[in-house]
């Protein structure tokens, strides 16, 4: 099978890797891939928005099958034009990846279907909002409503924080078109669980949860970034939990989308926030998360490829997905300043005996084969051990064999995730 997966970050390497376990899988391209996929996958140099020349690139080589993994791509219909040409594809079509491209459409849908959320208000007037905030509970969180690569949120901690926000995404147009409108909402208090799950539209099976770290430094201080690491499994996501987070949150949002005329088949992910008052969704996206993909894929035991060909054919109910019991954490290197300002092009050294456990992010190759940093988040390192403490330790040991000039990273990932009390 000749396979084509569009983006070119940690996930798609991810991805990438855990496709090529598949013998049926003859040629993989990554399109635009990165300098560390060039490893695994015939790299293309067509952006991951260029959805045209996606197009015609998968019909002039005969792609078999497609995996579109970011959230632009799917907003802007990669899927459907894939479809159109006859390339079958892992995905939500367009008016699916909603789900994530508007953030004052999925606050709609759980207010209109009952799915437990914070409270909200959504505003495309700068002053309305700002008025809105002076009567608004402190902290408050502020949203722009469209795609901003993760970051197009603020936890405000004081009245001010937050105006400063509101003014930044409707008037400075920090995100461009996408704070042209904003979700304003209430904060709400607990540990954050990420579950990514596989639907056809029809039925859903969740993945293994995990816990992301999205602050810059130690201590979860700092600025957000698009996270720093994971951990898998999420120790406070307990059995009882995720019993009803599948009765009053994962399958009331597939029935949702159907009622709505919108039926999502692909990767729908669950940002969930488990509050004194039971589980919220903080957000939900339209695709693998990055770098959850990381912790996740490398604990699955069923065969990437035939589950995602599943729920392309809408046959997930009689496709086994299985994890293997144990534990992996993810450690980012990032480059020294990210998410701000931070240089790019120090040679990357990524010992062979770690090849496998180390997914790139930010790299391009040189003429002559060296690998070089492009990106703030450069790569991932992530190990899979029996238990937490021992997927830590061996994480970090191979950031330790890994090196690059600039080199930044957090050295207390999965710290929260050891303090989680039992049960």
């Amino acid at each position: 099978m000749k396979l084509m997966v569009v983006g070119g970050g940690g996930r798609e390497h991810t991805i990438i890797k855990k496709l090529k376990e598949n013998p049926a899988v003859t040629e993989l391209y990554a399109l635009p891939g990165n300098g560390g996929i060039a490893a695994d996958a015939t790299c293309v140099p067509i952006g991951a928005k260029e959805i045209d020349r996606i197009a015609a690139f998968a019909k002039e080589h005969a792609i078999d099958y497609a995996v579109v993994a970011p959230d632009d791509p799917l907003v802007l219909g990669c899927v459907d034009a894939l479809e159109a040409i006859g390339v079958k594809c892992f995905g939500p079509r367009a008016n699916a990846a909603i789900i994530e491209g508007s953030k004052v459409f999925s606050k709609n849908l759980m207010k209109k279907y009952g799915i437990p959320t914070a409270a909200y208000e959504t505003f495309d007037d700068m002053d309305a909002a700002l008025k809105y905030l002076e009567s608004a509970p402190i902290p408050t969180v502020i949203k722009a409503d469209g795609l901003a690569l993760g970051k197009g949120v603020v936890i405000a901690q004081t009245l001010q924080e937050a105006k400063d926000a509101v003014i930044s995404m409707m008037q400075d147009k920090k995100f461009g078109a996408s704070g042209e409108r904003i979700v304003i909402e209430e904060f709400l208090e607990g540990p954050e669980v990420s579950v990514l799950a596989f639907t056809d539209g029809k039925c859903l099976k969740p993945m293994v949860s995990s816990m992301d770290h999205k602050r810059a430094g130690d201590g979860d201080t700092g600025l957000n970034t698009g996270g720093m690491g994971t951990v898998a499994p999420n120790p406070y996501y307990t059995e009882r939990i995720a019993d009803e987070c599948m009765q009053r949150i994962f399958l009331p949002t597939v029935a949702a989308m159907n009622a709505e005329g919108r039926t999502f088949k692909g990767c729908l992910y669950f940002g969930l926030m488990l509050t004194k008052d039971g589980p919220r969704v903080i957000e939900y996206n339209c695709r693998f998360g990055d770098p959850e993909t990381q912790v996740v894929l490398p604990l699955m035991e069923s065969d990437l490829l035939t589950v995602m060909r599943a729920v392309t054919d809408e046959t997930l109910a009689d496709t086994e997905v299985k994890f293997r019991d144990g534990h992996a954490c993810c450690v980012v290197m990032a480059s020294e300043g990210y998410p701000v300002a931070y240089e790019k092009g120090f040679a990357l050294d990524i010992p062979a005996a770690v090849h496998d456990k180390v997914y790139v992010a930010g790299a391009k190759l040189d003429a002559d084969g060296t690998l070089r940093t492009d990106g703030g988040r450069v790569l991932g390192c992530t190990a899979v051990a029996d238990t937490l403490p021992d997927a830590i330790k061996a994480a970090y040991d191979i950031v330790a064999q890994v090196h690059f000039d600039n080199a930044y990273y957090r050295h207390d990932i999965g710290a929260r995730a050891l303090r989680a009390p039992e049960g």
